[in-house]
Order: structure tokens, then sequence, then C-alpha cells
């Protein structure tokens, strides 16, 4: 059996959630004796590094001038993609690539798949549901599926695979035909939420947006990313990039350390597939603290400066 992977790219850059994915697909591959295709579109990294995780083979696809589309990158997937299965990263570009993906196939989509298979005929997985609060074990009812893999779920596992003459490369003509991409806007030198590890999120307990400082010093020093809740991206305090939550973004990193954050439920619902999570708050009876791993009762003023100083001298 062979597993096609879509091997998204970030401005021809790969992402850690396409290593996840192909990770995810070797493994699979290796429990029946198939292996593992992966397809990429227009890349500038080096292909090398989707062999690095367990790629047999590589679909290279060259389209001079495409800018991504959900259905266009979805026709190109469903003519090069002849397989009984077929996975994808989960997230924003791949999930909304999927849909179409599956209804070109008439295949049946699965998403926020948090495990290798319980069986492969029929198919039969483990997801998410109700925003991650619960999960449920689905089954495919069609010959093919479409599968979106949960960040975080499986893990970046190197398998190092031989490229000699692997690599295929396709020239397509498939263009955009539904959308015109008139300029695309992106945060530079920035580590992007969905690939973080550690992110650290602030809320109305900073009071201020003079004081955001605190969080950025904490990030900085864990080497992760900076998050808010929805009322301090409202507030102005915080591009709306930032915000996670039910409206916002969904992460799963390994460590989300939240501080003057309530825990409202909406914004549980974007962070509580986080490996471990860390509340910060000065009021004992915040909700969030329920749902934490560790928490800290006291003034993020004196306790983010105090954390960022001890990781500092750690680190050094």
């Amino acid at each position: 059996m062979t597993i096609f992977v879509y091997a998204e790219n970030n401005n021809g850059s790969y992402k850690k959630t396409t290593f996840e994915a192909i990770s995810f697909a070797k493994a699979i591959a290796e429990s029946n004796g198939g292996n593992v295709t992966a397809i990429t579109i227009n890349p500038t990294d080096s292909v090398e590094k989707l062999y690095q995780y367990g790629a047999d083979k590589v679909l290279t696809i060259k389209n001079e001038g495409l800018k991504f589309s959900p259905k266009a990158y979805s026709q190109i997937l469903a003519e090069v993609a002849q397989s009984e299965l077929i996975i994808l990263p989960n997230t924003v570009d791949s999930s909304s690539i999927a849909p179409m993906l599956a209804v070109q196939k008439g295949f049946s989509i699965i998403t926020n798949v948090t495990e290798l298979p319980e069986s492969l005929s029929p198919l039969r997985v483990k997801r998410k549901v109700f925003s991650g609060k619960a999960f449920a074990t689905v089954q495919s009812e069609t010959t093919g599926t479409v599968l979106t893999l949960a960040t975080n779920s499986f893990g970046v596992k190197e398998n190092p695979q031989s490229s000699a003459g692997t690599e295929e490369i396709i020239n397509s003509t498939v263009q955009n035909t539904d959308v015109q991409v008139i300029s695309t806007e992106q945060s530079i030198g920035k580590l992007d939420l969905k690939d973080a590890d550690i992110v650290v999120s602030g809320g109305r307990g900073l009071k201020d947006a003079e004081h955001w400082h605190l969080i950025e010093e904490l990030a900085s020093a864990l080497g992760g990313a900076t998050a808010c809740s929805k009322p301090v991206s409202d507030m102005g305090w915080r591009p709306h990039s930032e915000h996670v939550g039910q409206t916002g973004k969904t992460i799963s990193p390994n460590l989300y350390i939240a501080a003057g954050i309530s825990g409202a439920i909406q914004h549980l619902a974007g962070v509580n597939s986080s490996k471990t999570i860390v509340v910060i708050n000065s009021d004992s009876e915040a909700p969030f603290f329920k749902a934490a791993d560790y928490g800290v009762v006291g003034d993020v003023f004196q306790v983010l400066p105090e954390l960022t100083k001890k990781i500092k001298e750690a680190n050094t």
C-alpha cells in the first residue's frame, strides 16, 4: 500500500507539521509493508528533508506563477495521489484543501486524527471532537480516506530513506481560476504559533499593552512564541493573529503558559490540547486552574520577571 502525504510548505520552506505527517505515514506503512510518497508543490527547500523523515519517494510539482488556492491545490493532489489513503497536516491551509480533495476523490474525510489507526481495512482511527474536549473512534465507510493529523499528536521522528533516483518532477498546468491573490502579508522574524513548541500567552491581567514586554521576554528566554486572549486582541493590545481560542487559533504546543488569563471556556477550546499547561493568576478561583497541570497563584508582575530571570540563569 502506498500512502500519499501532502508535504505543505510555507513560501517554499517545509514546516514541522509536514515532517510530523510524513513520520505518521511512515509508521503506518511499516506496519503493513507499504511505502510513503510525499507530494510537494513549488518548494524551495531541499526535498532531502522529506526523505529524512520517512518518504520513500517525492513527487515535486512545478507550476510557475501558481498561488495557493484550496481548489487548485486539491485538484493537483487529486490528479497525482493514486492511493486509498492521503494524509495532510491539520494546518489552516491543508484543512481547506482536505474537504475539496475528499469530494474530488469520492473519499471519506477524517480530521484531527491523534493516533495510529486501530485497523486499516476498514480504516478506524481516533480523532479529537468537541474542540479537543473529547475523543471519538471513527471508521471510514468508503474505499479511500483523506486524513488530517492533529498537530503535535504523533511527533516528528527521523527515519532516513535512500533518495537515489526517487524524486519525480511533474509540470502542472493547473491555474487559479476561482481566486486572484493580490498580495500576501506575513510576519517576519517571529515564530508561528502553529509551529511553536512553547507558547507564552497573556490576558487582561497584564492591565495595559505597555506591560506586554513581560510576556515577550519570557517567551524569548524559552525560545517560544507569544499569544493572547480574545479581550486583549479586541482592545488592540496585540494583533488578532496572536489570539488563541475558539474564535482564534487552535494550538497544541508542548508547553502553554497563561499569565493573567481567567480561562473562559472559549479560550480553553483553543489550547486544551497542549501537552502541559501552566497558569499564573492572582485569583486562586480562576477557572483556568482546573485545566492546568501546574498553577501559580501570584501577581504576574512579580512572577513573570522572576521566572524569566531564573530561566536566563539556567541557560547560561
